[in-house]
């Protein structure tokens, strides 16, 4: 099972960093660090929504539906080629909706305060990222025969199970900061490092950018 770590480390992953980094106008670097904390907090946020039948059944689905079967994994240097097209982004804008809903301006803000780009260029980059985490999720999906929440519950686990503990910990955090079950939880404070109940998260946060 490769995890999202695997991913972001193969010759593809530096193709999307780079290709990501093209399309938005941003440093390769500064992508590379927002497409490590956004892609983990993409699926952490999947993982949170299965959690009820109703989201798990929504996700199966999305990914059901054959737009998001992986294939777009097989042709990064077309997606990127011309620019990428509109479509894909329309289709990641509506990723970002579902899965981070109400919360999502507090993820650009967040990841924004970290990593020094604007909140945009954030809003940019996670569009091109949804549907290539979609994309890999569903080819994932496929290969394992999953076809219930439990089966994509324990998927989405295994594809973050290859995260450092600190990155465990930063989307475990990230993702529900007081444990009230809460997606997303004061994602903008903590990562400021305004909230001071989970004190070792600024070093976290630090410690994954600043490698």
């Amino acid at each position: 099972m490769s995890g999202l770590l695997d991913l972001l480390n193969s010759p593809m992953g530096k193709q999307l960093i780079s290709g990501v980094a093209g399309q938005t106008g941003q440093p390769e670097n500064k992508t590379a660090d927002v497409l490590s904390m956004a892609m983990p907090l993409l699926l952490g946020a999947m993982k949170k929504n299965v959690a009820s039948p109703q989201g798990a059944q929504g996700l199966m689905s999305a990914l059901q539906g054959g737009k998001h079967d992986g294939s777009i994994l097989d042709n990064l240097g077309g997606l990127f080629g011309g620019g990428v097209d509109d479509s894909v982004i329309n289709d990641g804008a509506g990723i970002l909706g579902h899965v981070f809903g109400a919360k999502q301006s507090n993820v650009e803000n967040a990841l924004s305060q970290k990593s020094g780009l604007d909140a945009g260029s954030i809003a940019n980059i996670l569009k091109i990222a949804a549907p290539i985490v979609m994309g890999y999720l569903g080819r994932q999906t496929a290969q394992s025969n999953v076809s219930d929440a439990n089966g994509m519950n324990a998927l989405l686990g295994s594809m973050l199970g290859g995260q450092p503990q600190q990155n465990q910990s930063l989307i475990t955090t990230l993702l529900d900061a007081d444990g009230d079950g809460s997606i997303l939880d004061d994602v903008a404070g903590m990562v400021m490092g305004t909230n001071k109940k989970k004190g070792g998260l600024g070093g976290l946060l630090g410690g994954l950018f600043g490698k």
